[in-house]
C-alpha cells in the first residue's frame, strides 16, 4: 500500500502537480490508508508515529475541500505547542503554494495578542493554532468558526497529557455539529476513545503498523536464592534494561515500601504506590510516575489497579503473583506503545511451583537466564528525563494549561517540546519539563506571572 502514488487519488490537479515538483511522488503507508476516507468526506483516527506523514494526510485533505474564494475560516486545525503549530502550517503552505491566494494563519500562546486579531480581521482560509490561544480569540470575539468544515485533532494524546481535555470541549462546542472530524494521535489510550465517541460520526480506524509487534512481550525469568539476592537481581535488572518507565510488583504493601527506599539508598529514582498512602499522596506519586519525572513505581497488584499509564518500557515482578490471570494482568501493562515490551520475573525455590503454572509461552524454568553481571551495579543509574515542578494555583484561581504553556514558552523561555504532561486540581497544578530546561522553567514560573498573578512554583522531589 505505501506504493501507492499520488495520482491515484481524485484530487485536484493543481495539488497533484505542486506533489509533483516537491517530489512527492508515492504516499506513506499512514497517508495511503487515510487519504481516501478523508477525500470521501468520512471523519477519520489515524494511529501513527511522527514522521509518518500525517501532516500531508489531513492537509491535503483540508486543501481539496478549501474554497478559496470563500474568505472565511473553513478549516480549524488543533496543535499541542507552538512548534508543531509552525510546522503544520508551513507543510500546508508548502502543499498548497499551487492555489492562488491561500491564506493559512497561526494563533499560539506566547505570542503577541494584537498582531493576531489584525490577521483574523483580513481573514483567513485555514487556522492552525492552540487550545489555550484559540479559546482566548472565540471569548473574545475575534474568531468566528461557523463556516468551519474541517476538525484536526493532531498529536491528540499528547493534547491530552497536557491537560487540554476541557479546553477542547470547550471549543468543539462552538463548532458546526456537520462537519469532518480527523483525529491523529501516536497512541490510542483510553481518554483518545471516550473524547473520538462524543465527537465523532463513525470514524474510519487507521492504524499504520510499526516496526515492533504491539502485542510482543519479551519475557525473561531469574532464579534467586534469597532476598539480599533479589534487591540485588533487581537492581542488576534496573541497570541491564535501563528502563526509562518501569513498574516494580511486590506482592505486600510493607514489601512495597522498603524495596522502593532500598532503591533510593541504591541511587534509583522510585517511589512506592500502596494502600496506605494518603489520597494526596497517591495522586502526586501517580503524576509523577506518568510524567516520566520518577523511573521506578514499586506496587501491589491492588494499588496498581486502575492504572492508566501508557508506554510502560518494563515490568518486574519482585515476587510470583499468586495465580496466572494477576501475571498475565501485570506483564500486559507492557509492550503497549508500539514496540516490544519487557517483563522480568524473579523467583526462588519456594515458588517454583508457581512459576511452574504460569502460561508463560515458554518453560520459566527450564528457561531461566543467569543473572546480569555484577559491574553493572558501578555504573549509575538512569536520571528520568522530566522533572516536576509544582504550581501553587490551579482552577479555582483560573489557570488553564494553555497559561502554564505560553509562560514556560514566552519570550527567552524553553521550547514546546521541552513541556511534558500538566496536571490541574482546584488549588495547585504540576508540570513537567525537560530536566535539562529545570532552571530556566523554574525561572520563567517563579518570576513571571499566570492570570496576573506571581504564585508558588518549588520542584517536587529531587
Amino acid at each position: 500500500m505505501n506504493a501507492t502514488p499520488f495520482s491515484a487519488l481524485n484530487l485536484h490537479a493543481d495539488l497533484l502537480n505542486n506533489l509533483a515538483t516537491l517530489g512527492y511522488a508515492r504516499m506513506t503507508p499512514i497517508q495511503a490508508q487515510s487519504l481516501p476516507p478523508i477525500l470521501a468526506g468520512q471523519d477519520v483516527i489515524a494511529q501513527g508515529k511522527t514522521g509518518s506523514g500525517k501532516t500531508a494526510a489531513f492537509g491535503l485533505g483540508l486543501l481539496q475541500r478549501l474554497d478559496v474564494k470563500r474568505y472565511r475560516v473553513q478549516s480549524l486545525v488543533l496543535c499541542p505547542t507552538r512548534e508543531l503549530v509552525d510546522q503544520v502550517a508551513k507543510e500546508i503552505r508548502r502543499l498548497g503554494r499551487g492555489i492562488h491566494n491561500i491564506k493559512v494563519l497561526t494563533l499560539c500562546g506566547g505570542m503577541p495578542f494584537g498582531p493576531q486579531v489584525g490577521s483574523l480581521e483580513h481573514g483567513a482560509h485555514i487556522i492552525v493554532g492552540t487550545p489555550g490561544r484559540i479559546e482566548d480569540h472565540l471569548g473574545r470575539g475575534t474568531l468566528k468558526l461557523e463556516a468551519v468544515h474541517t476538525l484536526v485533532l493532531d498529536e491528540a494524546d499528547r493534547m491530552l497529557d497536557m491537560g487540554f481535555q476541557e479546553v477542547l470541549d470547550r471549543i468543539i462546542e462552538q463548532l458546526p455539529k456537520p462537519r469532518q472530524t480527523l483525529l491523529f494521535s501516536a497512541t490510542f489510550p483510553d481518554q483518545i476513545q471516550a473524547i473520538a465517541q462524543r465527537i465523532m460520526n463513525r470514524p474510519a480506524m487507521v492504524k499504520v503498523a510499526s516496526t515492533h509487534d504491539n502485542l510482543s512481550i519479551e519475557q525473561h525469568f531469574y532464579k534467586v536464592s534469597d532476598g539480599k539476592q533479589r534487591l540485588t537481581a533487581l537492581r542488576l535488572l534496573l541497570q541491564q534494561f535501563r528502563p526509562e518507565s518501569a513498574l516494580v510488583f511486590c506482592n505486600t504493601k510493607k514489601e512495597t515500601q522498603a524495596v522502593a527506599d532500598q532503591l533510593c539508598s541504591a541511587g534509583f529514582s522510585a517511589l512506592a504506590l500502596h494502600g496506605d498512602l494518603e489520597q494526596r499522596d497517591r495522586d502526586q506519586t501517580l503524576i509523577r510516575f506518568a510524567n516520566r519525572s520518577v523511573s521506578v513505581l514499586v506496587a501491589t497488584d491492588v494499588a496498581a489497579r486502575g492504572l492508566d499509564i501508557d508506554a510502560l518500557d518494563a515490568v518486574i515482578n519482585y515476587h510470583i503473583a499468586h495465580d496466572t490471570e494477576s501475571h498475565l494482568h501485570r506483564i500486559g501493562r507492557t509492550g503497549r506503545a508500539g514496540s516490544t515490551g519487557i517483563a522480568c520475573s524473579l523467583y526462588s525455590d519456594k515458588e517454583s511451583h508457581r512459576v511452574a503454572q504460569l502460561d508463560a509461552g515458554i518453560d520459566p524454568i527450564l528457561d531461566s537466564e543467569p543473572l546480569p553481571p555484577l559491574d553493572l551495579l558501578d555504573k549509575p543509574p538512569l536520571k528520568p528525563a522530566m522533572a516536576t515542578l509544582q504550581i501553587d494555583g490551579g482552577k479555582k484561581q483560573k489557570i488553564r494549561p494553555g497559561d502554564i504553556l505560553g509562560a514556560l514558552t514566552g519570550e527567552q523561555g524553553i521550547t514546546g517540546q521541552q513541556v511534558g504532561k500538566i496536571h490541574l486540581a482546584d488549588n495547585w497544578a504540576f508540570v513537567a519539563v525537560s530536566r535539562n530546561a529545570l532552571k530556566p522553567a523554574l525561572k520563567k514560573l517563579t518570576e513571571g506571572k499566570l492570570k496576573g498573578r506571581s504564585f508558588r512554583v518549588r520542584l517536587i522531589g529531587d
